[in-house]
């Protein structure tokens, strides 16, 4: 008998920004959570400008508009920090 393993693009479906943490979760039940120290943007945003997210895509990222920031699943998974400050 041969398994085969089917690989699945994580995907966002919620997000939580507090004022020092950046949490995603994702549609197939895992939570992603970084320091929000490595994502300047975010961390100098107010409330108001973090709680406004919008998915790209199916869910593959995240956009704040009021704030230009972009952020895939893929490197948060990865442990990338942000480039922008």
């Amino acid at each position: 008998m041969h398994s085969s393993i089917v690989e699945t693009t994580p995907l966002a479906q919620t997000v939580e920004v507090s004022d020092s943490e950046l949490t995603v979760g994702l549609v197939d039940g895992r939570r992603i959570s970084a320091p929000l120290a490595w994502f300047p943007r975010l961390l100098h945003a107010t409330a108001e400008q973090r709680s406004k997210w919008e998915l790209l895509g199916e869910g593959e990222g995240i956009h704040w508009p009021l704030i230009d920031e972009d952020l895939s699943v893929e490197g948060l998974l990865a442990g990338r920090r942000s480039r922008s400050g």
